[in-house]
Parts: structure tokens; C-alpha cells; sequence
């Protein structure tokens, strides 16, 4: 008796050469050199967009206090005077004029600085209208053009 397993062959195809896989140098030097093409593209346009959403958020920001100066002063019939300032939208002011009819839990939960850290600046009455809120933009100071250019409610 023979085991069936051990009588059959095992036939195995020739060895043939195996065909080998990869990218050649030329290859790999022009992917290289598309990508950095494409890099040179794109990295400008996407290293300027920090500074076009701080533009937008200030803008934002400005536009939430303007709101909320409008909601104090259908409240109290005036806006905040300069010496009160934006605070008297977060906490009751107790500088003249007082105002009678303030909202309990104010009209912002908080005073946002701008994008750069600085202070949102106010005036009233305004020099563009009524009133002015505004920031001086990513240098801190009136005036400049691009990121640094004041950006308010006019």
C-alpha cells in the first residue's frame, strides 16, 4: 500500500525571472520636481489665508458689538458714552449717564479683543457715522493698508 500523497509528484513550473517592480531615478526626479512646482504654487496662497480669517473674524467681531450697542441703546435710548466705553455692554456702568433700563446679564457675555490681541476701539458720536467701533488691524496703530489697515463698522 502506498499513500497516495507520497506517490504523486509535485510538479513545480520552471523558475522563471521574476520581472522586478519599481520607478526608475528619472521617475522619481520628476515627480520630485512637479511636486515642488506645485508647492511653489499653492504655499503662497494658503500661508496668506491666517491673515484674510483674522480680517474676516474681526469683521465679525465688529459687527456682533454693533449689535449689541444697537439692543443697549433701544434699552437705554442712548448709546454708551465714550467714557463708559464698550464695558457697559458686558457690566451695568455706574459712570453717568446711567442707564435705567440696562439688561440683566448685559448685552455681550463678554468684551472680544480683536484677532492681534488688541482692544476693540469706540467712539461716539462717530467720525463715519452714529457711532465707530473698529480695530486698528495686525499693527495696532490708525491707519495702513492690507492686514494692517483699520478695519470697522463703516
Amino acid at each position: 500500500m502506498t499513500d497516495k500523497n507520497t506517490t504523486q509528484k509535485h510538479t513545480q513550473p520552471p523558475l522563471q525571472a521574476k520581472k522586478q517592480a519599481g520607478f526608475t531615478l528619472i521617475e522619481i526626479m520628476v515627480v520630485i520636481v512637479i511636486l515642488g512646482v506645485l508647492a511653489a504654487l499653492i504655499i503662497p496662497r494658503v500661508m496668506s489665508r491666517p491673515d484674510e480669517a483674522r480680517v474676516v473674524a474681526a469683521k465679525q467681531d465688529v459687527s456682533t458689538i454693533v449689535q449689541a450697542l444697537k439692543l443697549y441703546r433701544l434699552d437705554n435710548f442712548a448709546y454708551p458714552s465714550n467714557t463708559q466705553g464698550l464695558n457697559a455692554l458686558v457690566k451695568k456702568t455706574d459712570i453717568d449717564p446711567i442707564p435705567a433700563n440696562w439688561k440683566t446679564g448685559g448685552y455681550l457675555d463678554q468684551l472680544p479683543k480683536d484677532p492681534w490681541g488688541h482692544e476693540y476701539q469706540y467712539i461716539n458720536p462717530g467720525v463715519h457715522g452714529e457711532i465707530d467701533v473698529f480695530s486698528y488691524g495686525a499693527d495696532g496703530v490708525p491707519g495702513g493698508e492690507g492686514v494692517n489697515a483699520d478695519i470697522g463698522n463703516w
